[in-house]
């Protein structure tokens, strides 16, 4: 059963949403998702949304359009549009030593710059293990969880190679906190998602009542659903600690289409994959993935971590957003963005 909204946005033909609710009805059952949002603007416009599932499975609640999911690493391009924000008003310099933002992070061999923190080329690792990924501690700032990685060695030269990491952009997060001159959250807040209209992105706070947030689930290996383990995103907010629906995940993706977060010459900066030192293309620009299909630029992110698997898709020359929302593990939430955004372009 879908539920749907957006009735007074312009709709798509009814043909149209009846092939996308065929197919959001066919991953649901193939993947054993337990609810599944998705939201769609095309030609810069919200043009359909719908829900559908269980957002929490033990107490038979069907996901609705309001349904807070987990995003995720896709919490890593929000960041990077605050952090562009403040390069836009000369508050932050991407080329800086992050130590002139963050003097507490040890230095390296090599300066460590925002830019190369943005574009996943500053040689910090990524998480070490499970008890990393599972961390249930936790944290009131984003200081205290650099130390879990501040102490230790690049893994190479910043610059020289592509390696992503959420540690990176939890530095990343505290120089953007420090350039601000407020907490890191509220500056999200206040210039991020009021001027969006996309005030449901918010921290993925496990101790504050979120109204409709859902459940997280996994599946085992002989196929039977479960409560996903636990895990206190408070260890990486700028990384991957926010959450949010699927209609205000597509109103932040056109607020920065539109120009209404950041100049076009900026959107367009962070829409240009970098290269490492030698002249190599990441396929990544500052805070998105971007690739070439079809003669077109798609740019993207997606976010995995207990009990979510997620996707933001844009075609910025055509204004074109998809967001793909789910509450299970490993779900193929970058697929289905695609299949529905082929279907809307037919």
């Amino acid at each position: 059963m879908l539920a749907h909204a957006l009735a007074a946005q312009p709709q798509l033909p009814p043909q149209r949403t009846q092939l996308l609710e065929q197919v959001l009805n066919q991953q649901l059952l193939q993947h054993r998702i337990p609810a599944l949002s998705l939201a769609v603007a095309d030609r810069h416009a919200l043009c359909w949304s719908a829900a559908l599932g269980l957002a929490d499975i033990e107490n038979n609640v069907r996901a609705g359009i309001g349904t807070v999911f987990r995003l995720g690493s896709i919490s890593k391009p929000i960041t990077a549009v605050a952090a562009m924000q403040l390069v836009e008003q000369g508050k932050l310099d991407l080329d800086a030593p992050v130590q002139k933002y963050v003097p507490s992070f040890p230095p390296k061999p090599w300066p460590i710059t925002a830019r190369m923190l943005l574009a996943h080329l500053s040689g910090i690792r990524h998480y070490r293990g499970p008890e990393e990924l599972l961390s249930t501690h936790h944290y009131s700032d984003l200081l205290e969880p650099l130390k879990l990685f501040a102490g230790d060695p690049l893994e190479f030269e910043p610059g020289t190679k592509f390696r992503y990491t959420t540690y990176g952009y939890n530095l990343l997060g505290a120089v953007v906190e420090s350039a601000a001159g407020i907490r890191f959250t509220e500056y999200l807040r206040r210039y991020v998602f009021l001027p969006a209209g996309a005030e449901r992105i918010q921290p993925d706070d496990v101790f504050r009542i979120i109204p409709n947030r859902a459940r997280g689930y996994r599946l085992t290996a002989a196929g039977t659903i479960q409560n996903c383990g636990l895990a206190d995103t408070s260890n990486k907010i700028p990384g991957g600690g926010l959450v949010a629906t699927a209609e205000d995940l597509v109103r932040f993706a056109l607020a920065l289409l539109d120009g209404r977060l950041l100049k076009p010459a900026t959107v367009q900066q962070m829409f240009t994959p970098q290269k490492t030192r030698d002249g190599k293309p990441t396929g990544y620009g500052l805070g998105w993935y971007i690739s070439e299909r079809g003669g077109k630029k798609w740019v993207e992110h997606s976010g995995s971590q207990p009990g979510t698997s997620t996707d933001l898709l844009l075609l910025p020359e055509r204004g074109l957003v998809v967001a793909v929302l789910t509450n299970l593990e490993r779900a193929p939430a970058r697929a289905i963005a695609m299949r529905v955004a082929e279907l809307i372009m037919q």
